[in-house]
Parts: structure tokens; sequence; C-alpha cells
């Protein structure tokens, strides 16, 4: 069971955003950025040129040295740091050199970066159409962030040429999720619907494309929404988490049974599915006030009856507080087997992040049981500051790091929680 787990996580890798709660500033919790995008791009160097290629040398020897090869390249304007291109002698257009080994002909034009502007150190360039010219153009004098910004990117989505529909897509996944909300107003509610139905558009940009309808859409789109969840063909249902986020999102509480039914409590759930489940009521408890804490604990909880699957939830039940299933997580550290020993670190943190005087106790009495675990816990996370993860950043980078530490030990199926250290007794020979 552990390892189909492990598998289905690793198949996971793409969508799976920060295990200890998701990304603080993630306009889509459900994506990751596949690169810089082209205004970091810009930014981060100190020239950035749209120039043109005009000669590629003749085939060089082996012998000869790398600038021999340099393809030169005519500037035809300067996005940023003009001020450090060398003119031509005879007034002509400022030429470039750069190692360029690709096959686009003479004339093509290209997006090139240089850095060092006192030795001008040129990166391989882009091929650029005269739309993705004039995309880039634009860039540097866009806002730094707001919906202003994201309208602009926003009307590049599913764009013909793959360079500024891949960059629109990454914007998109980088800004706050506060900034997508304020594009309510202004999306294009239509077309998103248009783009989740169409089986060739990327699981990624799908899942952007949810995560935008659970801000834009209305009451009309539920019935819609709840029939991609429960079809069974699995293209349909591809990214299932942004799905039910945005189900969830726009149905509120009354989605809730459904979803605790086919995934939480059916043990016959896929875990890829069921843990598609737990992302999106992470997602509704952290960015949204769809549905209570209070009812997304009780949906959590569910969980703990799926002993080889508990260890995926604790950490939130951590985050948030939920001090009233403490007996049931020491029952499910003693119980543990190997299938379901991964519960015991995770309960470990729950222990020392809870404020009642019991949890101290029961730390004693699990560190005589696996005084390995215990220690571990300490190990990993020893001055963590408080229990909410989202609530300190501090926290969360120390919890991401130990979950580095432990994915580089052991296969990872807990997730760490952020939690504060509770002093325990750990036996050296139980």
């Amino acid at each position: 069971m552990r390892k189909s787990k492990l598998f289905a996580l690793v198949a996971l890798a793409a969508l799976v955003v920060d295990l200890t709660g998701l990304r603080q500033a993630s306009a889509c919790p459900f994506c990751s950025a596949a690169q810089t995008t082209l205004s970091e791009d810009i930014k981060s160097n100190d020239v950035a040129v749209i120039c043109k290629l005009v000669n590629r040398p003749a085939e060089q020897p082996a012998d000869a040295p790398p600038e021999a090869s340099e393809c030169t390249f005519e500037v035809l304007s300067a996005i940023k740091g003009g001020e450090h291109l060398k003119p031509a002698a005879d007034g002509k257009p400022a030429t470039i050199k750069i190692l360029y080994f690709g096959e686009k002909p003479i004339g093509t034009k290209f997006l090139a970066f240089g850095i060092d502007p006192a030795n001008l150190a040129w990166g391989t360039p882009t091929a650029m159409s005269d739309r993705a010219i004039e995309y880039v153009t634009k860039l540097p004098k866009l806002p730094d962030n707001g919906a202003d910004r994201l309208a602009f990117f926003q009307e590049y989505f599913e764009d013909a040429d793959s360079l500024l529909a891949a960059d629109s897509y990454d914007e998109f996944a980088k800004a706050p999720y506060a900034e997508l909300k304020d594009l309510k107003p202004r999306m294009v509610h239509d077309k998103l619907i248009a783009w989740i139905k169409d089986p060739n558009v990327s699981t990624s940009r799908r899942r952007l494309y949810l995560c935008m309808l659970s801000v834009c859409g209305t009451q009309a789109d539920v019935t819609f929404l709840e029939e991609l969840i429960k079809n069974d063909d699995r293209q349909i249902r591809t990214a299932l988490d942004a799905m039910i986020g945005s189900y969830l999102s726009l149905r509120g509480p009354d989605g809730m049974p459904l979803i605790e039914d086919m995934f939480l409590k059916n043990k016959d759930a896929e875990y890829t599915d069921t843990y598609s489940a737990i992302m999106a009521l992470r997602f509704i408890g952290q960015e949204t006030d769809a549905i209570s804490r209070d009812r997304l604990k009780e949906g959590m909880r569910h969980m703990l009856s799926r002993p080889t699957l508990a260890d995926l939830i604790i950490p939130d039940l951590t985050r948030w507080q939920d001090w009233t299933v403490m007996d049931r997580l020491v029952q499910l550290f003693k119980d543990a087997n190997e299938e379901s020993s991964w519960v015991r670190l995770p309960v470990v943190n729950y222990l020392r992040a809870c404020p009642l005087p019991e949890a101290k106790k029961h730390l004693d009495e699990l560190a005589k049981i696996d005084p390995d675990v215990v220690k571990r816990a300490m190990n990993y996370y020893p001055t963590a500051p408080g229990t909410s993860a989202e609530s300190t950043g501090k926290a969360e980078s120390q919890d991401k790091s130990a979950e580095k530490t432990i994915a580089a030990e052991k296969p990872a199926g807990s997730e760490p929680a952020a939690t504060a250290p509770t002093p325990v007794t750990v036996p050296a020979n139980p």
C-alpha cells in the first residue's frame, strides 16, 4: 500500500503545492510555474534586446576557439540596458556576437539577454515572432502587480504562440491569490469553461482555469463541476484537485457530503483521488471562507479511519488546532504497523503543538514505544515557533527544510506540521 502511495506521490509532483500548507501567495494553489517569466528575465539581466541574425560563420575546425563560432546579430531595439551597447563606428545599428548553434535562417528575430555591462556576456537567444516581440516590449510598462497586470496576460491564454501562452500561465501561477480575486470582474468566464472542457488543454493550465472558475463561477457552474467530479473517465476528470476546489468554493458546505462519500470515507477510492480531495480542502481552508474550518476539520477526520492514509491530514488538524482527536491519534500511533507507521511522526508533532496538559503525558508514553520517531521529530522541528504554518513564514520555511530532509531519508507519506516543541523524556533504552 505504501509503495503505491509513494509512486502516486511521484506522479503528483507537478501538482503538489507545499506540503506544509498551500503556498502563501499563490494564484493557483494547484499549479506550479514551469520556468521564470519573461518579465523576471528582463529584471534579472543587465541588457535585453530584440536582435536579428545577420551572419552565421562557416563551419569551424574542432580546435577553433569558441568565439570563432559566434553568430552576428543586429540590434533592432533595446528593451533594457541600451546604454551598455556599443554603436557601430559608421553609424549603423549596433551588432553583437552570440554563440548560437540553432538552425534558424538569416533574418530571424530573437530576444537576447546579457549580463556584466563592462564585458557583456550573452545567453542563448530565443527566436521571436512579431507578435511575441510586441508582447515582450510591453512587459516593462506593466504595473508590477495587481489585476491590471493580470488582465494583460489573460489575453494570451492558449495563444497560438506557445511562448506567450506559457509565459502568461507562469505569470498567473506566481501571482498572489488576492490579485486573482481582484480580477474577477474581468475574467473571461465563458472561455474558461470552454478551455476546461477542451481535452487538448494541458492539465496544468486546466488547473489554473478551474482555480479561476472558483473566483468567477456561478451556481450555474456547480452542476457542470459535479458532473465532472462524478465522471469515471480519467481524461475528463483530470485536474481533480482543482476541480473539487472550484466545486466547493461555489457550492459551499452543501458540497462536502459528495466529496466525503466519494473520496474521504470511501476506502476503495484511489489514492490519487483521495489526495486530490485533501488538497482541495486545504485550498478552501487556506484561501477562502466558503466553508468553515470546523466543517473542513469534520471532513478531514474521516481519514483517521483509514490508518494507512491518516498521516496526510494530521498536519492539517495540527495547523487548524483540532485538539478533539488527540486520543484517536494516540491510538493510531500505538496500533501502527508496517503499512501505517508513517502516521507516527505527525502524531508526535501534533502532541508537541497541543497546549493541553494531556499531550505531554501522551508524548512521554509514546516515547517509550518508539523513541526514534520522537527524536526525529525533535531534530526535524527543533524550534518551530507556533501551531499555524499559515500565520508565520518562519514556521513555513522551517517545515519545508525539514520536509526535504525527511524525503531524503525515507519515503515521505507523512506531511510536516509547524509545531511548537514540547519537552519530552526520550528513554535511551526502552
